[in-house]
């Protein structure tokens, strides 16, 4: 579109037209980059986004478990059970109607010392929300989850994983952590206990630093969950909830969301 609007200037208007497009892109090129605790990723040229937090670079052979609450609770005091056994604590992220409904587990929860994370209001899908109502969903839930037990949360999943600049925006302004995950255990696709085995521990992208994603409504995780547990073990790592995984400061991100410490 450009060109053809320089194809119908004069010669000279051309001229000074594209040396001032010249002298605009060369002021933003040699402008400091603005630093910030959530990293803006460049993952095309001349294309910007926003990322959460998928893993994090450690030499520390370690790992976090993640149960994502929206549906129902029928299997989650047993897996508590199975937690405690393996004296494993893990990160559990909410949904506020799920906190409204199931209040006593999520006391249970907290009680048995595993994390407590925000995963929206409603479960709503971010990508279609304003800033607003974005930051709405946020603290919505922090509130609920306050009033009961007392915490400020900072961690949040966003629901189905969904996420853009404005969902990003609205949880560095509500003091948020975004936090995504790099081994999806597939629980949710209740393809069987050993395919979900499988999964979490033949998986490519299983390394120092990743986080795992569970649901605390699936089928099959009751009966895989043991075996994970052990084979994680097995393999060497240490597990824990995502908040003792993460930087807090003095970070960046790849384009692949993996935070990595600002000194490295």
């Amino acid at each position: 579109m450009l060109k053809n609007c320089i194809s119908h200037l004069s010669m000279h208007k051309k001229t000074y037209l594209l040396l001032a497009i010249l002298v605009t892109v060369s002021a933003f090129s040699i402008q400091p980059a603005v630093k910030s605790v959530f990293q803006t990723i460049s993952i095309a040229e001349g294309s910007k986004k926003k990322l959460p937090i998928y893993s994090v670079e450690t030499p520390e052979k370690k790992v976090a478990i993640s149960f994502d609450a929206a549906w129902g609770a029928d299997d989650t005091e047993l897996l508590l059970s199975i937690l405690s056994q393996y004296n494993v604590k893990a990160t559990f992220f909410l949904c506020g109607y799920w906190v409204d409904k199931y209040p006593d587990m999520v006391k249970m929860i907290y009680k048995a010392g595993h994390e407590i994370g925000n995963h929206g209001k409603t479960h709503a899908h971010g990508n279609q929300l304003s800033l607003e109502q974005n930051k709405n969903e946020i603290m919505g839930a922090h509130e609920k989850v306050k009033d009961l037990l007392g915490i400020d949360m900072n961690l949040y999943r966003p629901p189905y994983g969904e996420y853009n600049d404005t969902v990003i925006q609205a949880v560095e302004e509500c003091r948020y952590y975004p936090i995504q995950w790099d081994v999806d255990s597939h629980d949710w696709m209740n393809r069987g206990v050993e395919y979900e085995i499988n999964r979490v521990l033949n998986n490519k992208g299983l390394r120092n630093g990743s986080i795992i994603l569970f649901h605390n409504d699936s089928k099959d995780t009751p009966a895989a969950l043991p075996y994970i547990l052990k084979g994680l073990k097995e393999k060497g790592y240490t597990i824990g909830p995502v908040s003792e995984l993460i930087y807090k400061k003095n970070y960046r991100l790849n384009n692949e969301g993996r935070q990595i410490p600002a000194d490295n």
